[in-house]
């Protein structure tokens, strides 16, 4: 029940899951090959292929983690363990080492820990190796260990994806000043401009666009007071973000200023010769500031013509001139762009530590949001996804490269961590939910009440798990990708 806006981009910039990979976006300005084209149906079965191995290797690595966390400290205190199994249902593969038997089952979609004694309705013989005759604080142990683990490894995992360094948008650190606003949006209807200073949103301060992103998402269609700095002047402005997309994210409607950035340069061609370079940013045409797009139209609408390219690098503008040449019936001068400058971040051992932390503060921080809006009725359930999504999610991870698919992992497994402390009985933080009432009322439960309480929380767990499944299923896009015969 993964909360998707983690992962997802949106009109404020495309911040999200990209921020930690980058690549290169080919376009009109740089001459090549069209590349074969695949048929339709082979590239949905492609397409479906990689999301599954990906959805099995992702769920696979995170349930392996948790179970193993159970498992260790389980052997630890000293309870005898029966079972340790990666999916559910019929056994594919088993063998047994000492008292425990260790499976992988057919149905990959979690896993679990047997241990000896830790059912109350089972005959238990009261041996000290038995889980229920472990103290309270031992128990909660064995408990706390599986979510420990995962939020341990979204910790690790995002270290070593940002350790190996990454190109990410420069402006998402950067004051949010509106560069742009779109036509008829919350933000347009409220009368914010260009040039306005996005203080804070709904109380929270919005030191940067990726803080601003974070406090947006969750306030869907909820009236929220914005507070802009407008030549000086303070200015409080309510405004109702709109629901963007399938997942009904939080949308201002408003843009950065960004500049392209020239990310490869063809030998020889006019930019070459113009001695324009990797890296440069793009500011203005002719003295008229421009973006991506506007940029291409006017340099494929200028074969033949000189035109003059101010520049920033190295912190210094600087104007070159550059004649785009004819081809076919458009200019180029052979270069290929990001539509935002770029800065590369390139931390180390320590440094990616402490980002990683950071990180998964501001995903924490998201979840409980999402969570509380939920019991609120001020978050859409169509905000969650299941294990559709997140299997399509993987698979288009995947197919980005490795450094996304380990950052996807790293959302995931601290999502499992976090939704497994939840006090809901069945859960793990259900259980230890229930040790604390019997703890507070100073007497064990009678193993009726304890079923009542778990027959509760798997009911509430089961209308959970249809929920995100149909939201999966209503996302018509996500099943076409997920079905190649249509």
């Amino acid at each position: 029940m993964l909360p998707p806006r983690a992962l997802q981009g949106g009109r404020l910039g495309g911040l999200g899951a990209t921020r930690y990979f980058h690549h290169g976006l080919p376009d009109a300005l740089l001459a090549s090959e069209p590349a074969p084209r695949r048929r339709h149906s082979e590239k949905k079965r492609v397409g479906v292929l990689t999301s599954l191995a990906a959805f099995v290797f992702v769920l696979g690595v995170l349930v392996f983690v948790h179970e193993l966390g159970h498992f260790l400290m389980a052997r630890r205190i000293g309870v005898r363990v029966l079972t340790f199994s990666l999916g559910f249902g019929a056994k594919l593969l088993s063998f047994k080492r000492g008292d425990t038997e260790y499976c992988v089952s057919v149905i990959p979609l979690g896993g679990y820990v047997k241990m000896a004694g830790e059912n109350p309705e089972e005959s238990r013989s009261g041996r000290d190796d038995e889980f229920l005759s472990k103290s309270k604080w031992q128990r909660f142990q064995v408990l706390v260990m599986g979510p420990t683990m995962n939020i341990v490894l979204a910790v690790v995992v995002m270290a070593f994806v940002l350790y190996q360094g990454a190109e990410v948008p420069a402006y998402e650190e950067q004051p949010p000043v509106i560069g742009s606003v779109v036509e008829d949006s919350p933000a347009a209807g409220a009368g914010i401009q260009p040039g306005d200073l996005i203080v804070s949103v709904a109380g929270d301060p919005v030191p940067t666009w990726q803080a601003l992103f974070i406090a947006v998402m969750p306030r869907a269609e909820r009236e929220v007071d914005v507070v802009v700095s407008r030549d000086g002047r303070s200015m409080t402005l309510p405004v109702t973000p709109a629901a963007q997309t399938q997942f009904e994210m939080g949308d201002l409607g408003v843009l950065p200023q960004m500049h392209p950035q020239i990310r490869e340069v063809s030998a020889g061609e006019p930019a070459n010769r113009a001695g324009i370079l990797s890296g440069d940013v793009i500011l203005a045409i002719d003295g008229d500031p421009v973006g991506r797009d506007s940029l291409i139209e006017r340099i494929n609408a200028s074969p033949d013509q000189e035109l003059t390219l101010t520049i920033r690098r190295d912190g210094a503008e600087r104007d070159l001139d550059v004649t785009p040449a004819l081809s076919g019936d458009v200019g180029l001068i052979g270069v290929s762009l990001s539509p935002y400058e770029l800065r590369t971040i390139e931390p180390g051992p320590l440094q990616a530590v402490q980002m990683s932390f950071e990180r998964n503060y501001e995903w924490s921080g998201l979840i409980f949001r999402t969570l509380w809006g939920l019991l609120t009725r001020e978050t859409s359930p169509r905000q969650l996804m299941g294990p559709v999504g997140i299997a399509q999610l993987s698979g288009g991870a995947a197919e980005v490269g490795f450094v996304a698919l380990f950052t996807l992992m790293a959302m995931i497994s601290l999502n499992l961590g976090i939704l497994n402390l939840l006090p809901i009985p069945v859960l793990d933080g259900g259980h230890i939910f229930i040790m604390a009432l019997e703890g507070a009322a100073r007497r064990d439960f009678s193993v009726r009440v304890k079923e009542k309480m778990l027959l509760t929380g798997f009911v509430v767990l089961m209308m959970l798990m249809v929920t995100v499944i149909y939201n999966d299923l209503t996302r018509v896009a996500w099943i076409e990708a997920l079905m190649p015969w249509r």
